[in-house]
């Protein structure tokens, strides 16, 4: 499961980009269905996705704006069970987090597909130090983590390296904060043959309850069926119909800074703006992967009508900064400050980093499962069995080979 969540990491990572360079781009050619005003930022501010977009790297940081008060007295409001509440150290973590983001390609960004990628890296960071890195260069992904520090800001107890057991081999080496690294393409051969598995276990009790369901959603011949994804024709359609609600919700306003800064606000009714959105969007629900359910008018009924704000900052014509006032859809009038925004960076390339130790999937698996038994249970060795030999399940012949 490891394996499965590290591809769902790098996919979401290379998703996120996507959908900050979709949603400007909706934002900015919207615009210029409005006023004079709304047709010059509209034309800035594609201009200036034009530019993210003809580049090769990109560097951002995402950091939510908020204080542990507010989410503490937010926690509270929402009515916890017993025992559930939100802790200080949880709230003052997230309150103090910033996540960076870089990403390098062969192609203009604008014409890359993930194929295209050679170098992708995010970091989570708080003022007292890093929390988790990771970095996929060439053929290897490498991790490192502050493990003690997440342990101790969540409230989940880890053990010591010297409490896990020898067949955690490198994985201690994680638990120390140290650098470790995979072979990317074994990794993920393991997670979509650990995935298949799984899938067709659960379709196979389907079908023993006669919903004649193929296993796994597999294709005939037991291939496991591709990504769900949308054609380019539907995400024209997609386009078109955001682009248009957009222009009829959003208002633009421009205000100008000294040396070149400008600011570019984008405001809309949230509840008009999301519902007008879905109404566009459910005529192609058909066209939509499987599995993607749209809301229906009655769950959007009590989603806040509050004002939302979007600034956008231009600097000689180049995104600097986007910053989401969230406030307004917290529902609570006393919170008086929450927001997200995103800063654009020069980009920097993402590196290797020096004296990584290669871990295998046994290792990885066999230390995680190590790290979380009870302190009382021994380790079991036979743990191996469903990666290794003699069992069916994952195919891993020469994930231990020496590089």
């Amino acid at each position: 499961m490891i394996g499965r969540t590290e591809e769902t990491t790098i996919t979401a990572i290379r998703k996120t980009l996507t959908a900050t360079a979709v949603v400007g781009a909706v934002l900015a050619g919207s615009a210029a269905c409005g006023t004079v005003e709304q047709l010059s930022a509209g034309k800035k501010l594609d201009q200036a996705f034009e530019k993210l977009g003809q580049a090769k790297s990109l560097s951002f940081e995402l950091d939510l704006d908020v204080d542990a008060r507010t989410l503490k007295e937010m926690d509270a409001a929402s009515d916890p069970e017993p025992g559930e509440e939100i802790p200080d150290e949880a709230a003052e973590l997230i309150s103090d987090v910033k996540i960076s983001f870089t990403v390098e390609s062969k192609k203009p960004l604008g014409e890359s597909g993930e194929q295209d990628f050679v170098g992708t890296a995010m970091k989570v960071s708080t003022d007292k130090g890093d929390l988790f890195e990771y970095r996929e260069v060439g053929a290897y992904t490498y991790l490192r983590a502050d493990v003690e520090e997440i342990s101790s800001s969540m409230s989940v107890p880890m053990p010591s390296a010297d409490e896990l057991p020898p067949e955690a081999g490198a994985f201690k080496k994680a638990l120390q904060g140290e650098w470790v690294k995979f072979d990317t393409a074994k990794l993920e051969k393991a997670s979509e043959e650990l995935s298949a598995t799984v899938d067709g276990e659960a379709a196979g009790s389907g079908a023993a309850a006669g919903d004649g369901a193929a296993p796994g959603g597999e294709a005939a011949g037991g291939t496991p069926s591709p990504a769900p994804t949308l054609d380019a024709e539907t995400q024209k359609k997609l386009l078109e119909a955001l682009r248009d609600v957009v222009a009829r919700d959003v208002d633009f306003a421009t205000a100008g800074g000294g040396d070149g800064t400008e600011r570019i606000s984008a405001t809309a009714p949230f509840r008009t703006l999301i519902t007008d959105l879905v109404d566009e969007i459910r005529p192609l629900s058909k066209e939509l992967p499987p599995g993607v359910e749209l809301p229906s008018a009655s769950d959007l009924k009590d989603a806040p009508d509050s004002k939302v704000k979007a600034d956008f900052t231009l600097k000689n014509g180049e995104l600097k900064e986007v910053y989401v006032d969230l406030a307004p859809l917290t529902g609570d009038t006393k919170v008086e400050k929450i927001g997200l925004s995103l800063k654009l960076s020069s980009a920097v390339t993402p590196v290797a980093p020096a004296g990584a130790t290669e871990v295998s999937v046994d290792e990885m698996m066999g230390g995680f499962t190590g790290a979380m038994a009870p302190a009382d249970e021994e380790f079991d060795e036979e743990f191996p069995g469903e990666f290794g030999e003699g069992e069916p399940g994952i195919d891993v012949e020469g994930l231990d080979a020496p590089q």
